[in-house]
């Protein structure tokens, strides 16, 4: 069958098509994203500003029409820490349903780990062992740890790249005073966590997964992605120990010019930056790899193993 997952994150809403059932990997058919950063178009209260609901809707209006188009024949939409922590998400959610026909669920933030984590442990396997999932989105990071499909451990903290980057990076470059700030207001969100998942021990195999893990692997020399979905892909603790005093001296427009960093995301890099050193100095990490399935594939995952066997067979 032909699935859609709609992903309205902190950064990008982004639609993924996909090829898939039960027990086979689901094939990319089509991508269809808009970098909207609705982290950014919040008003002092913290509510998705006028503007920002127009342009929301608009995008999910576009995605839905691109999804019908390429034959989708379910489509899973999905909000995250953005639309989740909006003061007037309810009055957000009610204006896309009413003009999309779009019932969008908010994934809590235990949610979004415990998918991720799903979708790591089945690309990677039962043989990687016990799992440690990060991720750092652009409002929250996710931290999973587990030796099942469901990890035994997962938490949710609001430090997305972009929301850190609204909030304590004003500067193009930022000051270094602000770029310590942040180091040390990050350091200290995660430090509380070590403790819930020490007590499982140590990880056989630590994975990442977002696009600022991807963009900081690229930069410090792991494959492009047009070298495809399967070659390693991994990012050591010295070499971002590196990286975040270089990406802290720099303008976005010169992040941008770096190898893999969008335009769009360029802003953002440096907290996410700082928020992933953090994670791996905390959490005793020396290298972890990337892992191309994030929490769009877990959606897609535990949509399909939910099918009735009908359905499965029919498909």
């Amino acid at each position: 069958m032909r699935l859609g997952v709609l992903d309205v994150g902190s950064n990008t809403i982004h639609l993924l098509v996909v090829d898939a059932h039960p027990g086979a990997r689901p094939q990319p058919a089509h991508s269809h994203k808009v970098e909207l950063r609705l982290a950014e178009l919040l008003d002092e209260h913290g509510a998705v500003t006028p503007t920002g609901v127009e342009r929301l809707v608009s995008v999910i209006g576009g995605a839905v029409q691109a999804a019908e188009d390429k034959g989708c024949e379910d489509v899973l939409p999905f909000a995250t820490s953005a639309v989740r922590e909006a003061t007037n998400a309810d009055e957000v959610l009610a204006r896309v349903k009413i003009e999309t026909g779009v019932d969008l669920p908010v994934l809590s933030g235990d949610d979004e780990a415990r998918l991720t984590f799903l979708a790591a442990r089945r690309w990677f396997g039962w043989s990687a062992g016990k799992l440690l999932v990060l991720d750092i989105g652009g409002g929250s990071l996710e931290i999973a740890f587990g030796i099942d499909e469901d990890p035994d451990a997962a938490v949710s903290l609001p430090l997305g790249a972009g929301r850190l980057t609204a909030g304590w990076l004003q500067g193009d470059p930022p000051d270094p005073s602000d770029v310590r700030a942040l180091r040390r207001h990050a350091r200290a969100q995660i430090a509380r966590t070590v403790g819930v998942f020490s007590r499982f021990g140590a990880p056989d195999r630590v994975v990442a997964t977002s696009k600022t893990f991807k963009q900081l692997a690229r930069i410090a020399g792991a494959a492009r992605s047009a070298d495809g979905l399967y070659v390693q892909r991994d990012l050591t603790r010295k070499s971002l120990e590196e990286w975040v005093p270089r990406l802290a001296a720099m303008t976005a427009s010169q992040r941008a010019a770096l190898p893999g960093v969008s335009e769009g995301r360029a802003a953002q890099l440096l907290a996410g930056a700082l928020v992933a050193e953090g994670a791996m100095d905390l959490f005793g990490v020396d290298e972890l790899e990337i892992c191309p399935w994030a929490l769009r594939e877990g959606v897609i995952l535990r949509r399909l193993d939910h099918l009735p066997p009908a359905a499965s067979l029919s498909s």
